[in-house]
C-alpha cells in the first residue's frame, strides 16, 4: 500500500523559510514521478514542482513557481523535500505531495491514479 506523509508545515513570518518533507512508503520514490502541489483557501489546487521517474534525475518547475521553491529527493530515505524561501502571505496554503504525476517543463499535474498525502498547512503572516 502506497503511503505519503507530509510534514514540516507551520506558521512563519514573511521572508522566512520552510522545508517540507514527504516520506514515502510502499514504493521507491525514484521509480515514479512525484511532485508538490498546494491549495490556498478558495482557490484551485496548483502544481509547484516535480521530479522525474528516473530516480529523480530531472527536476521541473511550473514557470510561475521558479525562484523560491526547490525540490529534492533522498532516495536512501525515500523522502522528497520542498524548500520554500522568502515566504509571502500568498504562499499560505495546504501543501500536498503526490506520486504518479505528469512531470515535465512547466508541467506538474496529477495523474489519473495519483496517490496523495494528507497535506501540511503553511501559514505566512506577520
Amino acid at each position: 500500500q502506497w503511503q505519503l506523509v507530509e510534514s514540516g508545515g507551520g506558521s512563519v513570518q514573511p521572508g522566512g523559510s520552510l522545508r517540507l518533507s514527504c516520506k514515502v512508503t510502499g514504493f521507491s520514490l525514484g521509480s515514479y514521478a512525484a511532485g508538490w502541489f498546494r491549495q490556498a483557501p478558495g482557490k484551485e489546487r496548483e502544481g509547484i514542482t516535480c521530479v522525474s521517474s528516473d530516480n529523480g534525475n530531472n527536476l521541473y518547475y511550473k514557470d510561475s513557481m521558479k525562484g523560491r521553491f526547490t525540490i529534492s529527493i533522498n532516495n536512501a530515505r525515500n523522502t522528497m523535500y520542498l524548500q520554500i524561501d522568502s515566504l509571502k502571505p500568498e504562499d499560505t496554503a495546504v501543501y500536498y505531495c503526490a506520486a504518479e504525476v505528469s512531470c515535465g517543463p512547466n508541467l506538474v499535474l496529477p495523474g489519473p491514479f495519483a496517490s496523495w498525502g494528507q497535506g501540511t498547512q503553511v501559514t505566512v503572516s506577520s
